[in-house]
């Protein structure tokens, strides 16, 4: 039975996704390394680092090791330095996720490509990243490019919202849409910045433990093509609505504080109470009014799309929703063997979600589900929640966006952001053909982590 025709009269496609995470990955024993390489231990250090072996999270994915040179000066890294290492190493990623989004929306020349919707909350520049990313793409210089800043991890959803409102603007217009949606976040390098908190002030400060880095993409359509003879291809995801929310009175609980150091964290111990609160008024208003299909009428008959923001989000979610953790297995296997990428992961979720041996672990061996709940929390504290439905002809082998992306031209000159970088340092660097295997084969962790508390 088919969703409703009021839903599906939007016309609103995601044609293709793309994910790239950095080369290497960082264990607990990471943040241990460098915290003990610059600061004794204090009660509030050996508090973070207790949590840090308890987050549920296996690996993150990261742009260095703990050797990296923008890790180990005397002092944190400054912001101009930050800039630099997001340019020439993110930079990258953004790019080759893009056009592995590119291509399996069937988009061959670039130029049918009218927007351009980014977002990042690890990097602030003018012009922003997204100029070079359209650049290396060679977009026209006539592209419509929008850059979001400021809404953190909420950022991927926030900018397929905006991206799905220009669509519908092109629509009303009689206009074909083809829009890349680009998410770009480096958050590792923040770790001596964060590190510096926890001892000067003496707080408990968790931001340390939990981020990664990652890159990721999809292409929005709406549904005119640009000829009768270029059809559009069949959707990966139809977007059929969205909700956006303020919860009042929040900022002080979830955020990312400007530094001359780069970017500090912000994250209460009452973040997941809050977000668990607004979850289901949420849902029932994206649901209110709509006809469903039979065998959809409580959260747990969807499958969901969850932006891993920490262990007591997902497991906050299951009591609220009445879900299970294979509802939302995409999110936790994301979790475990990624960490959270701030914007980038919910498309990386997306992603995942797709995979045929997701799909094995669907809960009660019942199977994948056509309609999908996307959500991610961001600051302020916003929630960014939509209804797609899944093309289930579109499944994929469990793609999992671990490339290492192509060097570029500027960065094989010198290695690092720009600076010379000695054989010691690149050495240090090499990731074992043992670790990229591993990588590649992790098997999705379906325990679920309820005893996790991270607050």
């Amino acid at each position: 039975m088919s969703v409703s025709t009021e839903a599906r009269e939007l016309g609103l496609s995601i044609l293709g996704l793309g994910t790239r995470y950095p080369p290497y990955t960082l264990d607990s024993r990471a943040v241990e390394e460098l915290s003990k390489r610059y600061h004794p231990e204090t009660p509030a250090m050996q508090k973070v680092l207790a949590i840090n072996r308890f987050t549920g999270i296996d690996k993150r994915s990261s742009i260095g090791r703990p050797d990296h040179w923008l890790v180990n000066q005397p002092e944190p890294p400054t912001i101009a330095q930050l800039h630099d290492v997001f340019m020439s190493d993110g930079v990258p990623l953004a790019i080759s996720a893009s056009k592995e989004a590119l291509a399996e929306a069937h988009i061959n020349d670039v130029s049918q490509i009218t927007h351009m919707v980014s977002a990042t909350c690890t990097d602030s520049a003018n012009p922003g990243y997204d100029h070079y990313v359209a650049k290396a793409l060679g977009l026209s210089p006539f592209v419509e490019k929008t850059l979001l800043h400021g809404v953190g991890c909420s950022g991927g959803l926030a900018a397929l919202r905006t991206a799905a409102n220009l669509c519908l603007g092109h629509s009303m217009r009689g206009l074909p849409a083809r829009i890349l949606v680009v998410a770009l976040e480096i958050s590792t390098t923040l770790v001596r910045s964060e590190l510096e908190s926890i001892h000067s002030n003496q707080e408990t400060r968790i931001g340390v433990c939990l981020f990664s880095d990652c890159a990721s993409a999809v292409v929005v359509s709406n549904d005119i093509p640009f000829s009768p003879t270029e059809p559009l291809p069949p959707p990966v995801y139809s977007l059929l609505d969205w909700r956006h929310q303020t919860v009042p009175d929040t900022e002080q609980d979830l955020g990312f504080d400007t530094h001359p150091q780069g970017w500090k964290v912000v994250l209460s111990p009452r973040v997941p109470n809050l977000t668990a609160s607004v979850l289901e008024p949420t849902y029932n208003s994206l649901m209110s009014g709509k006809k469903l299909p039979e065998g959809y009428g409580s959260p747990k008959d969807f499958d969901w799309a969850m932006h891993p923001g920490g262990a007591t989000i997902l497991t906050g979610a299951e009591k609220v929703l009445g879900i299970q953790p294979e509802h939302m297995r995409a999110s936790y296997d994301t979790y475990v063997n990624h960490g959270n990428s701030s914007s980038a992961t919910i498309f990386s979720v997306l992603n995942r979600l797709r995979g045929k041996e997701m799909d094995g672990v669907a809960p009660g061996g019942r199977g994948a589900r056509e309609l999908v709940v996307g959500c991610a929390f961001g600051p302020g504290i916003t929630v960014e929640m939509c209804l797609l439905r899944r093309n289930l002809s579109r499944t994929e082998g469990g793609r999992k966006g671990m490339e290492t992306p192509p060097e570029t031209e500027e960065s094989s000159e010198d290695g690092e952001g720009g600076r010379e970088v000695s054989e010691e340092e690149k050495k240090g660097s090499e990731v074992s053909e043992e670790e990229k295997k591993g990588s590649e084969e992790e098997a999705f962790i379906a325990k679920a982590l309820e005893s996790v508390e991270l607050d």
